[in-house]
């Protein structure tokens, strides 16, 4: 059984024939399009970001196995805000704003690269990250909704 692995930067859910997959999948005489589609329905969710994949192609049977790397936390949440770069001084200025709907969504993204134990304490670790880059969660300070969600106060998100 001969393996080839590639690892590419992608657009989610936009990969294509062409460069970088096609020139790499070409010479493996497997069938393209079917990886390419699989690809996208993998990153799909990631629409609009580069997303690192890790495809191993088994060049006999063509079978393949896709692992979908996803963006930093920081990317994400800089998406969800709709801005470019976070605050270069979090305690005094902030950059921009999400909801604790999309910290959550985020938290969904990132799950297994999150330790939370559950999705609450793994979208904490999200909100946690909204601190440093002065980004605030539902107008507020982060550091404020984490302990709003400690003391139950987002209960019906979750």
């Amino acid at each position: 059984m001969a393996t080839e692995t590639i690892e590419a930067l992608i657009d989610g859910g936009e990969a294509s024939a062409g460069p970088p997959l096609g020139p790499e999948l070409g010479p493996l005489g497997v069938d393209i399009m079917k990886i390419v589609n699989a690809i996208n329905d993998e990153t799909e969710k990631f629409e609009g970001m580069k997303v690192p994949i890790k495809l191993t192609v088994d060049t006999d049977s063509g079978d393949f196995d896709i692992e979908v790397g996803t963006p930093p936390s920081s990317a994400l949440i800089l998406e969800k805000a709709g801005i470019e770069k976070g605050s270069g001084n979090p305690k005094t200025s902030k950059a921009g704003n999400i909801t604790i709907q999309q910290a959550k969504k985020i938290a969904e993204m990132k799950d297994n690269d999150l330790l939370g134990k559950n999705l609450k304490q793994k979208t904490k670790e999200i909100i946690g990250t909204c601190v440093s880059m002065g980004i605030t969660v539902d107008e507020k300070e982060p550091k404020v909704v984490e302990k709003l969600i400690d003391e139950g106060e987002y209960d019906s998100v979750f």
